[in-house]
């Protein structure tokens, strides 16, 4: 079980540190072209694995913090994965099964995270609970009201979940890592920078798609091919 366990913790550390340089790589090349999907694809299964392995080492050391961790981040990075094969809610389409239960048990996830948050005292995971229930509440409307989606949505969606699921990556590495900084700024100032970087970056998605009508470049952000 130690070697497990170990293996484990040098898998995160791997999948953690990778990730920790796909996303800016991803956002500092052409939206849309090969290398952007390539980082992102990098990206998002570096994230993946870093959730996993972080909710197996939680669960068998009993570290309900790291495991609430892990499951957030994994969710965002599902999160904007899942919007590239959303587009169809702008057109009418309606959100598979399959997303409509993940966005419920999120819920119910986050939910309990703040719950956890607010009977252990513990900011972040109250933080990282009301955040998560805010994101799966607008989901589960959206998913309702398919087709008053703007065309655009789906992009921003992406844009929320893989840059919050970098923003909670760099949170899990601060907290274990960046020891100096008293708890609980180790795990928030990331958030307190990120969030408004992501709301800023929304904002100039926005004014670049307003001058140019067609948005071509904007909306080519795909990871297989769109279907005829």
């Amino acid at each position: 079980m130690e070697t497990f366990l170990l293996f484990n913790r040098y898998l995160h550390i791997t999948a953690g540190f990778i990730g920790f340089f796909m996303a800016p790589a991803a956002l500092f090349v052409r939206k849309g072209g090969p290398w952007h999907r390539r980082w992102g694809q990098v990206f998002f299964w570096a994230m993946a694995v870093a959730g996993v392995t972080a909710i197996v080492a939680a669960s068998f050391k009993g570290l309900t913090f790291l495991l609430l961790t892990g499951v957030f981040s994994l969710y965002l990075a599902g999160f904007g994965y899942r919007s590239l094969y959303l587009k169809q809610l702008a057109r009418g389409g309606s959100a598979p099964l399959f997303d409509w239960i993940v966005a419920s048990l999120g819920f119910g996830i986050f939910l309990l995270t703040l719950v956890y948050g607010v009977v252990a005292r513990n900011v972040p995971a109250g933080v990282f609970g009301v955040i998560g229930l805010l994101m799966t509440s607008r989901q589960l409307r959206g998913y309702r009201r398919a087709g008053s989606w703007s065309r655009t949505q789906w992009l921003h969606n992406h844009i929320s979940g893989f840059l919050g699921a970098y923003i909670a990556a760099v949170s899990a590495f601060s907290a274990t890592s960046l020891t100096f900084i008293p708890f609980p700024y180790n795990f928030l100032w990331p958030s307190v920078i990120g969030i408004p970087l992501t709301m800023w970056w929304q904002r100039r998605v926005r004014r670049q798609l307003a001058v140019a009508p067609t948005g071509t470049e904007a909306l080519e952000v795909r990871i297989q091919p769109e279907p005829a």
